[in-house]
């Protein structure tokens, strides 16, 4: 199974679970989305398993920097799509997948159940 830990490499809190998913010898893929994007089906695959509302970063900079009229397309996975993939740094850091499996943010606990650790 692939573990895939998408973010962007100068976060805090992606530092922190790169740093754990290596200690524990977990192999693992980074996607650094700001730099290499977000595919719509991953986008939508995310906003199924974890929900809009978690997955965008209400608390960030990008988001108070967005206009009222943007901050409404993000009330529709329809249209927060796109907002999404004009706006990487909206998305929750970090998101680990596993297989089908969807985590946001990072916790040692909750790694370490993800992981049996």
């Amino acid at each position: 199974m692939t573990t895939t830990l998408y973010g962007i490499p100068n976060c805090d809190t992606v530092k922190k679970a790169r740093q754990w998913l290596t200690q524990h010898q977990i192999d693992h893929v980074f996607h650094d989305f700001k730099k290499q994007g977000i595919a719509e089906a991953r986008l939508q695959h995310w906003i199924q398993a974890v929900g809009l509302d978690k997955l965008i970063n209400r608390q960030g900079t990008t988001w108070r920097k967005l206009s009222d009229a943007d901050k409404a397309l993000a009330d529709d996975a329809g249209t927060a799509i796109g907002l999404i993939q004009a706006n990487p740094s909206l998305i929750k850091r970090p998101v680990l997948e596993r297989g089908d499996a969807v985590e946001l943010g990072f916790k040692e606990d909750l790694y370490g159940k993800a992981f049996g650790r």
